[in-house]
């Protein structure tokens, strides 16, 4: 239907991102094509060491999931997304593919080993999604294709990671949000990776604050060091969330928060990281 529609239709998957833009008149395609009553193409299944996930999968199902608490970071993303009523509706898959800046999933999704599987009239083809977000509100999908299946790899034994994001209120975007992953041994981080949301045109690895805490014992000093490395990997835009130094400083603080969320997770803490309002 898209090679026969033309560049004037959209695909309608949960709806959450293109409706309010339809609303707005900042969106304006001649045809829509629902993606809703495909068969099989939600679900959540463990096959091969990676967790998939169809791309109609929605948020509720995610935050549910007793396959998706085995990385602790895709509960909190799809927990803390906005409210029920837009977790019930809204899709992995269509928020990965419409790139919004300041969506949940590109931004918690990038500190994991994670591969897009995308459809097309030639085929099928997987892209890491470092490589499928290209930015803002711009992916690598060409026009007639769409995202089939998200894959996570499930990460090693010792790794733990968090998701945090700060909100004015619950069905508002994030004034800034961060994802943590680590890999410790004992209280030394082997890797890590950071990500940052909202403070950029596309989610963001935070390089510098990574290499603060590879091959360092975490306390006090390292963590802040990280903290503050990650102040300067953004460049956040001032807007009604909040001023630049504003999101600079909420990004500080978020990074910090979630690793200790992250070391104690790693050390078989049960600890709840539940998005942040003001």
């Amino acid at each position: 239907m898209l090679g026969q529609l033309g560049q004037e239709a959209k695909l309608l998957a949960g709806g959450q991102s293109l409706i309010p833009l339809l609303k707005l008149r900042f969106a304006s395609p001649g045809h829509l094509v629902d993606l809703n009553f495909i068969p099989h193409t939600s679900f959540i299944k463990k096959e091969g060491g990676a967790l998939r996930f169809g791309a109609m999968t929605r948020h509720a199902e995610i935050e549910n999931s007793s396959l998706a608490l085995e990385i602790p970071l895709l509960h909190d993303c799809a927990a803390g997304i906005a409210d029920v009523q837009i977790r019930n509706r809204g899709t992995i898959g269509g928020s990965l593919a419409e790139a919004d800046p300041c969506g949940d999933w590109g931004n918690a999704l990038l500190t994991l080993d994670t591969t897009v599987h995308c459809l097309g009239p030639k085929g099928t083809r997987t892209l890491a999604l470092r490589d499928f977000v290209k930015d803002a509100y711009t992916t690598a999908l060409a026009h007639d294709e769409l995202v089939s299946e998200v894959e996570v790899k499930l990460p090693p034994k010792g790794a733990a990671s968090a998701y945090l994001a700060f909100k004015r209120s619950a069905p508002v975007y994030p004034s800034a949000s961060v994802a943590v992953h680590l890999l410790m041994e004992g209280d030394v981080c082997q890797k890590a990776a950071i990500a940052l949301g909202c403070v950029g045109l596309t989610a963001l690895r935070a390089s510098e604050a990574e290499r603060a805490l590879q091959g360092k014992v975490l306390n006090e000093q390292t963590v802040a060091a990280a903290a503050e490395a990650a102040r300067a990997a953004g460049d956040p835009q001032p807007d009604m969330r909040g001023s630049a130094e504003y999101k600079r400083q909420l990004v500080v603080a978020l990074v910090a928060r979630a690793i200790w969320i992250s070391v104690r997770r790693a050390r078989g803490e049960h600890v709840e990281a539940m998005h942040l309002y003001a």
